[in-house]
């Protein structure tokens, strides 16, 4: 059974960046079908359970205006559904989880809950529908518009028609551009294509692309056994050993991803060189009233569950559902280790008291709902962002590239995982950078704009652009840009080709809230 919807935008995906992006459209006036292959919508901050990594400055400024209320509005959750002390209640810059890794972790739960609420009016009035447990299997072109996409429901089976004057793909691996014959990229570009000095020696590799990973949440109840069943695939995990890796992958042996040394973790704070548990804690249980919680809660998001024995991206089926199912065993066979083998400083092993929370995470099997696709299909850009536009090694001057037709701006380093080729970390300096409106622009198709991870970046740059505030700015930079091309009668390429329409562009995306450039800052 089909049937047809229409929209002044349809946004396949409802990731991160496909939230700003509907968020942005509909704050425009326009109507939107936004669709989401999980139960949650949201993307790393939610079905896939990753805590924000952010920059130094993000609490002053960075970020775009919507992004910032978003993360007062997680502050505001906690404060007005939680009993929590009064110190925690009147500190303004509130870490709820605790987590070192960035000043803001919390629950995916309460990501979810601010996303729907921010979400709400434009749905309670009808001008955004989101199509839940929706996935896209075909789509409709006409010379190089898209006219239709068709998703269909992963519980009915049933399929609907969408048609729209635009479209932007949100969807975690790009998954709307080979449906629709956009050109694209995978993997790893040769160093004689793009003169990266990171990049590839010899032939371009597009399957070697960066391990993806199943977060799950832990906590932790002394005393108590809550050790899962021994997982299926644990004896392989448990002796596999990575050539580029000092040591077992399920051990407390990791390494600094900039050098590569060794380095000595610990599970909890004084165990060793640096806690795992605390890193990504999401649920700090000092700043709750006694008795709220238990124990504070942990987002496992470890090296020792970064899964790159094999790509999910155009790859056979069988393939693909193989190495999501290897990368769950990792998952669970890291939990079972931490519980039953790993050292401890007692002398002793293996902590029982460590117990998987399928309810922070929605599901039956404890694991996230989605993969952490740390790396998508990458649009055939207008403009391709490379490492010497962002990279410190590459910018004597101590500025990143200047891009004059700039949509916002993000700060990370070039962070990549070990990736599918067997391939260790790269991990380098960059520079504050820009999101030039050239990346989220097709080469050929002028009804689409990327509006995630799937960018013109390439292997090397993705590994700064994918963090959580950037792809909420490129989201929301693409949702506006379809809302003022409809308003114009444009395309996006006439926009950016236009000085009087880019300028334009721009002065209303500063009104929204969007930084376009950085002042001068130091390289992270």
């Amino acid at each position: 059974m089909e049937r047809e919807a229409m929209a002044d935008i349809v946004v396949v995906g409802g990731s991160t960046g496909g939230v700003a992006a509907a968020l942005a459209a509909a704050k425009s006036g326009k109507t939107v079908i936004m669709t989401e292959e999980t139960d949650w919508i949201g993307g790393q901050l939610t079905s896939q359970a990753v805590p924000p990594d952010e920059h130094p400055w993000i609490e002053s400024f960075g970020c775009t205006r919507s992004y910032r209320r978003f993360r007062e509005d997680i502050r505001a959750y906690y404060r007005d559904a939680f009993p929590l002390t009064t110190a925690a209640r009147e500190n303004e810059q509130l870490n709820p989880g605790g987590g070192t890794v960035s000043r803001l972790c919390h629950e995916p739960r309460a990501a979810l809950a601010v996303l729907e609420r921010q979400l709400a009016p434009y749905v309670h009035s009808g001008q955004l529908t989101i199509l839940r447990r929706h996935v896209p299997v075909n789509a409709h072109c006409d010379g190089d518009a898209i006219v239709s996409v068709t998703v269909k429901s992963m519980d009915s089976g049933n399929t609907v028609l969408l048609k729209a004057p635009y479209f932007l793909d949100a969807t975690e691996c790009g998954d709307l551009l080979p449906l629709a014959g956009v050109e694209y990229v995978t993997g790893a570009e040769a160093r004689e294509e793009t003169g990266e000095p990171h990049a590839v020696e010899g032939e371009a590799l597009p399957q070697d692309m960066q391990g993806f990973t199943y977060c799950f949440a832990i906590d932790y109840l002394e005393g108590e056994d809550h050790t899962i069943p021994k997982p299926e695939l644990y004896d392989f995990w448990k002796e596999y050993k990575a050539d580029f890796w000092p040591d077992r992958l399920l051990s407390w042996t990791g390494v600094k991803p900039a050098t590569m040394q060794p380095v000595q973790y610990g599970l909890f704070p004084g165990e060793g060189a640096f806690s795992l548990f605390k890193y990504r804690q999401i649920a700090e249980k000092e700043h709750y009233v006694q008795g709220t919680y238990n124990s504070s809660i942990s987002l496992v998001n470890w090296p020792q569950n970064d899964y790159w024995l094999g790509s999910i991206i155009d790859v056979k089926p069988e393939d693909r559902e193989r190495h999501l199912s290897e990368a769950k065993q990792l998952s669970l066979s890291l939990l079972y280790w931490m519980q039953t083998e790993a050292p401890r400083p007692d002398g002793g092993k293996g902590y029982p008291g460590l117990r998987l929370r399928p309810d922070v995470v929605g599901t039956e099997d404890g694991l996230a709902m989605y993969p952490y696709v740390r790396e998508s299909r990458r649009i055939k850009a207008e403009f391709t962002i490379l490492e010497q536009h962002v990279a410190t090694e590459s910018r004597p001057d101590g500025r990143a590239e200047y891009f004059s037709d700039s949509v916002g701006i993000g700060c990370y380093r070039i962070d990549l995982h070990p990736s599918t080729e067997n391939q260790p970390y790269i991990d380098i300096s960059s520079l504050p950078f820009q999101i030039p409106l050239g990346s989220l622009i097709p080469v050929r198709v002028n009804n689409l704009l990327a509006a995630c991870k799937n960018i013109g970046t390439t292997h090397i740059t993705n590994g700064c652009y994918r963090l959580h505030p950037v792809e909420w700015n490129i989201g929301e930079a693409a949702g506006y840009c379809a809302s003022f091309c409809l308003d114009r009668g444009l395309s996006p390429s006439d926009v950016r080709s236009s000085e009087t329409e880019l300028a334009a562009y721009q002065r209303f995306l500063a009104a929204e809230g969007i930084e376009l450039e950085w002042p001068s800052l130091r390289a992270v």
